[in-house]
C-alpha cells in the first residue's frame, strides 16, 4: 500500500493462502466427484425446502467452485480500479473478512449441495437459511468499518454523494444487519410457510431501512 491508494500487494495477499487451499480443494473435489454425480444436480429449493430446479452434472459440479474463484479474483482486483481506491487502506481488515466470509459461505453451500446430490440425508433448506443468516450477521458486524467506495457496502446515491452520510448509514445499517441476521438465524429451523415469510421479510427490512435512513440523513445534512 502507498498513500496514492490501493494496488496489489502480494505480501499482504499471502495471508489469503487458506482461501487458495479451499478454492483449489473445491475444484479438485469437482474433478474427483464428477463421475459419481447424478445427471442432474439440485440447484434451487423453494420456501418449503423442496427442490424446484436442477442443473446439469457439469454445471452442478464445476459451476459453484468457478463462481467462488471468480468472485475472489474480482474482490482482489476490483479495488484497483475503484475511483475511491485510496480509501481501501483504511478498511483492509474488514475487506479481507468479506473475502473470507464469501469463500467460506460458497464453499459450505457447495459441499452441502454435493452431499445432497450424492444421496445424503441433509435438510439443506435449514442449512442454507442458517448459512445465509450467519453470513449477513458477520457482514453487519464489521460494516461500520467500510469506508467510502464503489464496490462494497450500502451504495445508495446519498451515501455515495457524501462521506458523512456513508459513515452514518453504515454504522446504522451494521446494527440493522446484525439484528436482522440473528432474527433470520432464529427462524432458520422452522420449515413452515409463515417462517419463510418472516425470514424473507426480515431480509427486505435489512435492505429497506438503511436505504431510507441514508436518504433522511442526506436530507438532514443538506437542509
Amino acid at each position: 500500500m502507498t498513500e496514492k491508494g490501493y494496488h496489489l500487494n502480494w505480501d499482504a495477499l499471502k495471508s489469503d493462502w487458506p482461501l487458495w487451499v479451499i478454492l483449489a480443494g473445491l475444484l479438485l473435489a469437482a474433478v474427483v466427484l464428477y463421475p459419481h454425480l447424478p445427471d442432474q444436480i439440485p440447484s434451487h429449493w423453494n420456501v418449503r425446502g423442496e427442490v424446484d430446479n436442477y442443473a446439469s452434472r457439469w454445471s452442478g459440479a464445476f459451476g459453484p467452485p468457478l463462481l467462488a474463484l471468480g468472485l475472489y479474483v474480482l474482490m482482489v482486483f476490483l479495488p484497483a480500479i475503484d475511483p475511491r481506491r485510496d480509501n481501501y487502506q483504511r478498511f483492509l481488515g474488514a475487506y479481507r473478512l468479506v473475502r473470507w466470509s464469501l469463500v467460506f459461505f460458497l464453499g459450505g453451500l457447495y459441499a452441502l449441495t454435493i452431499l445432497y446430490a450424492l444421496g445424503y440425508d441433509i435438510d439443506i433448506a435449514i442449512a442454507v437459511k442458517a448459512g445465509v443468516a450467519l453470513f449477513l450477521t458477520l457482514i453487519g458486524n464489521f460494516m461500520s468499518r467500510f469506508r467510502h467506495n464503489y464496490f462494497v457496502g450500502i451504495k445508495t446515491p446519498w451515501a455515495l454523494a457524501s462521506e458523512e452520510v456513508w459513515q452514518k448509514t453504515h454504522r446504522f445499517g451494521g446494527r440493522i444487519w446484525v439484528a436482522g441476521g440473528l432474527m433470520c438465524l432464529a427462524l432458520s429451523p422452522f420449515d413452515n410457510l409463515w417462517s419463510a415469510y418472516f425470514y424473507f421479510g426480515t431480509m427486505l427490512v435489512m435492505v429497506a431501512v438503511p436505504t431510507v435512513y441514508s436518504y433522511l440523513i442526506f436530507r438532514q445534512l443538506a437542509g
